[in-house]
């Protein structure tokens, strides 16, 4: 089965997840709990999950699984995979409970180490974001699609910081050089759509500093670098895929255009890693 094939797949199954994910917005008809790290989770979460499992079960039955909502496989029974799927069946479970709409089903094809294919569907949104290597980044709406790329830099616009609606930006200088750089704020949602609005040009950068997971990043880390930006920790190293044990990310940089000078505007300081 080839990649165009299985970027179908990954959109069919996410649109089909995001309906059911709607439905349980639209009529708030779930449940929520706390996980054992303290994230939410709803019934939703689990209803998309459900409708994820079973459609890439159907659809590519030799493709193994791994879902932030079902549990962890040890690393000494997937170590060995060449590839599998990397799901968030809710991305910003919180924006969800809270009625903002800015949350999104996430898919990622991982291929020996690193995300291959990358689906981001937006359902309240009707926005859909997705990528394959070699073959670019896209946003799709209710007028078609379109390929997507970072913003240009030229040197003197305001570098746009993509930060979440809660986020204090009295932080940001603890992280940021705010001396000699001129910044602007875009809030927005779960992290998967703010790496989104980097792809598509609507912002430059987002400092994740906090606990994710690698179906956080999966599906936005094809999306971002095939517009033309990174993902990379904040000692500037790359993210990595199934490579450990735990599958939590360290503190990440999604960062746009490689001539906005990003060892300058970004202070020093050592990730958190799990």
């Amino acid at each position: 089965m080839n990649n165009e094939t299985l970027l179908a797949a990954a959109l069919d199954s996410a649109k089909k997840a995001g309906i059911e994910v709607a439905k349980h917005y639209k009529t708030g008809d779930y449940t929520s709990e706390l996980k054992a790290d303290n994230s939410p989770v709803t019934s939703a979460d689990i209803a998309a999950n459900d409708v994820l499992m079973q459609e890439l079960s159907r659809l590519t039955p030799d493709i193994p699984v791994i879902s932030e909502e079902v549990g962890a496989v040890p690393f000494s029974a997937r170590k060995n995979w060449s590839r599998y799927w990397l799901l968030d069946p809710i991305d910003g479970t919180g924006e969800f409970i809270l009625g903002s709409g800015d949350f999104a089903v996430n898919i990622a094809l991982i291929e020996n180490g690193w995300p291959s294919i990358g689906v981001i569907h937006a359902p309240v949104h009707q926005l859909t974001y997705y990528a394959q290597n070699n073959l670019g980044a896209f946003k799709e709406n209710d007028r078609g699609s379109k390929q997507i790329h970072v913003a240009e830099y030229d040197g003197q616009r305001a570098i746009k910081v993509a930060i979440s609606r809660r986020q204090e930006l009295s932080l940001m200088g603890q992280y940021l050089n705010t001396d000699d750089f001129n910044l602007d704020y875009v809030a927005l949602g779960s992290c998967s759509l703010k790496n989104c609005l980097i792809a598509e040009g609507g912002a430059d950068c987002y400092l994740r500093i906090g606990p994710t997971g690698e179906w956080d990043t999966g599906a936005s880390h094809c999306i971002i670098e095939q517009a033309g930006g990174s993902i990379i920790d904040s000692e500037f190293l790359p993210l990595s895929y199934n490579k450990r044990e735990g599958l939590m990310n360290p503190d990440f940089m999604t960062l746009g255009t490689s001539k906005i000078p990003w060892q300058r505007l970004v202070k020093p300081h050592r990730a958190r890693r799990s």
